[in-house]
């Protein structure tokens, strides 16, 4: 063996072939989770009507902006980073003199889209971004020498990147630890809190979260038993529901995602500080994906504009029009809401 080449003798290792126009598996899709390399592939996944792998297409882009009525040197918070898109489109408009501030309680994505924002020139003068759960938007403005401000976007629904990747385990698609936290550092897995939590609260949940007709059946079959990965609890799940179709599943995944993150708390709180961190004339929109944040984000527009808190507030919910709907599926449940401080 060449001392000076330790690689000398080692035969090369050709690099494993793309397995095909849209491989299944996620590990395999190199292609589409390096855009910069492959951008053909990008575009041809995003032609046929799908999500590139690890990426997020921004959902009712043009209505978010249309509610937030943006000018140029505004100062506001994308209180949900996630991939960028939103914040990017909110930074071409307040421009050089504006400011956002980009908050997601993800560690994996936010350094992520931090870097694709720096790398699309903007800097630390326009846009900065803060690992932090929106419900602590008040403690990030002030750490930023800041009390409120112009706008407040948020939008609610999961980032692509988290339920493409199966080690998040958000999906049931693929083998994953049965984890489903934002923050992985924070709280407990879904497969701890399925594992700890009794019957009864398991069934309560599922109703709630998710409005699962079988929450009983399917929280006596779940609650207390220790799964290994993701398919396994899926598998599980369709066998006690006789539901072949992955309905019930995706339902009951839902409804562990939202409890091990607290995400109906973290909303309420969430809209409960908002109108403190606006200006007067502030504007705030949200966009939600579940009947149960759609349900408090309208309960609590109704009350401050009511109490005198907001001025004006979105007379009718705003949806995604059927073009969008039918590029991008996960649009379909999106519902958009706006208000005015006073």
């Amino acid at each position: 063996m060449n001392s000076e080449n330790p690689s000398a003798g080692v035969p090369h290792q050709r690099r494993k072939r793309y397995a095909g126009k849209n491989p299944r598996k996620f590990a395999e899709k190199y292609k589409e989770l390096d855009p910069l390399k492959y951008p053909e592939m990008q575009q041809h996944v995003a032609q046929s009507g799908k999500t590139p792998a690890g990426t997020h297409i921004s959902v009712m882009p043009a209505e978010c902006l249309a509610a937030l009525q943006l000018v140029s040197g505004q100062c506001g918070v994308d209180a949900t980073l996630g991939y960028g898109g939103h914040a990017r489109k909110i930074l071409e408009i307040i421009g050089e003199k504006g400011f956002l501030l980009g908050l997601d309680v993800d560690p994996y994505e936010i350094g992520r889209t931090e870097l694709r924002l720096r790398e699309a020139g903007y800097g630390a003068d326009v846009f900065q971004a803060q690992q932090s759960n929106f419900a602590g938007i008040a403690k990030a403005l002030a750490a930023k020498g800041k009390s409120a401000v112009d706008f407040i976007f948020a939008d609610l629904g999961c980032s692509s990147m988290q339920i493409d990747n199966p080690q998040r385990g958000f999906t049931f698609k693929d083998h994953g630890p049965v984890d489903m936290r934002l923050n992985p550092a924070r709280g407990i897995s879904a497969g701890e809190w399925l594992k700890r939590t009794p019957v009864d609260a398991v069934e309560k949940i599922f109703m709630e979260n998710a409005d699962e007709p079988q929450a009983g059946k399917l929280a006596q079959g779940l609650a207390g038993r220790d799964f290994v990965d993701t398919l396994e609890l899926a598998r599980e799940i369709a066998r006690l529901s006789g539901d072949a179709s992955g309905d019930t599943t995706r339902r009951v995944f839902q409804a562990l995602r939202i409890a091990v993150n607290d995400e109906f708390g973290a909303l309420e709180a969430f809209l409960r500080i908002c109108p403190d961190c606006l200006c007067s004339g502030g504007r705030l929109a949200i966009l939600t994906f579940h009947s149960g944040e759609d349900r408090r984000v309208k309960k609590a527009m109704k009350k401050g504009l009511t109490e005198g808190v907001y001025a004006s507030i979105s007379d009718d919910v705003i949806v995604a029009t059927a073009e969008e709907r039918r590029a991008n599926p996960r649009a379909i449940p999106a519902k958009l809401r706006w208000a005015i401080k006073a």
